[in-house]
């Protein structure tokens, strides 16, 4: 029997249909509702069935943010920084990928797709770049009126909740969690509603990089139905409402007042768009700054200090 008729020829196959799944906590559940939503292209058509993720779905994914916290934050910089230039590494093997499901996600030609791919992978070398550099920026010595050393000294806020942004379904994505997770924070991603493909297939580069479970967990649904319990969270240290509506902006804002969440109000996106330079803004966003005084002693009986 011939190897063609054991296997049947390449036009008779069947297409291996992919199936998405969150990505929580290192690992890859379905929702523990069981639920799915279709997710069509830009003319409609069907691509795939992503979770439809529960409130049961967002507080798993904040324990589990929580847990991770302690080990990333006290990583060095300079190993978050090689981390997250391994997941670039791991995206450029991905690029074809990438590059389809952006397409079909935002109605791309494959050219222009291809650029916003290419940005973000960019964009991932260049957050990789300030993880041990974003310290020597915002923090500093102080000149105090006193025989003090006065150091401050950047530190990351906690578990942000990250609505990733609804149009720009990769560049914009990794324009919002990378600055988070460089500066020590780990994060809890609402992928874009209409477009989460491209998200969850990056919880399969996260997986086998090098980067911890829990610091990145990424959630799909409905973006008002999910952003709402990690608003009022009381475990969630802040906010980032990159992907929210001016309405659903306001009412989150007044959920995160209750624990006093630092809140990231949605900014306008110039002419640019995405592949704007993203400056600094988004990671000192969310940090927090320690403010360190020390005695700088004396030295002979004249007093002088050092």
């Amino acid at each position: 029997m011939s190897t063609e008729s054991i296997s049947g020829s390449a036009a008779g196959r069947l297409s291996v249909l992919k199936t998405y799944k969150l990505y929580v906590g290192g690992k890859f559940p379905r929702s523990e509702s069981g639920r799915v939503y279709e997710v069509t292209d830009a003319k409609g058509k069907w691509l795939a069935n992503a979770p439809l993720s529960s409130r049961k779905d967002a507080r798993d994914a904040v324990v589990a943010a929580r847990k991770a916290f302690g080990g990333w934050s006290g990583a060095t910089a300079y190993n978050r920084g090689q981390i997250l230039y391994r997941i670039a590494e791991m995206l450029e093997g991905r690029r074809d990928q990438y590059v389809a499901e952006v397409a079909d996600a935002e109605g791309l030609s494959k050219s222009k797709a291809a650029a916003q791919v290419d940005a973000a992978i960019d964009r991932w070398v260049w957050y990789a770049g300030w993880t041990d550099k974003i310290a020597q920026v915002v923090g500093g010595g102080n000149p105090v009126a006193g025989p003090f050393f006065n150091l401050s000294s950047p530190e990351p806020t906690g578990v942000v909740a990250v609505l990733a942004p609804q149009e720009s379904s990769f560049l914009g994505l990794v324009s919002v969690v990378a600055p988070v997770i460089a500066t020590g924070n780990t994060a809890v991603v609402m992928a874009s509603e209409k477009s989460p493909l491209p998200a969850l297939s990056l919880g399969e580069v996260l997986a086998t990089s090098d980067l911890p479970g829990g610091v990145v967990n990424i959630l799909s649904g409905r973006t008002a139905e999910i952003a709402a319990p990690l608003a009022a969270h009381q475990d969630v240290n802040a906010i980032d409402l990159a992907g929210a509506d001016e309405e659903l902006a306001k009412e989150l804002e007044i959920a995160a007042a209750d624990n006093l969440k630092r809140v990231l109000r949605p900014q306008p996106v110039d002419g640019a768009g995405w592949s704007a330079a993203p400056g600094t803004d988004r990671m000192t966003a969310f940090l927090e700054t320690k403010t360190v005084w020390h005695p700088t002693g004396a030295l002979g009986a004249s007093g002088s200090s050092y």
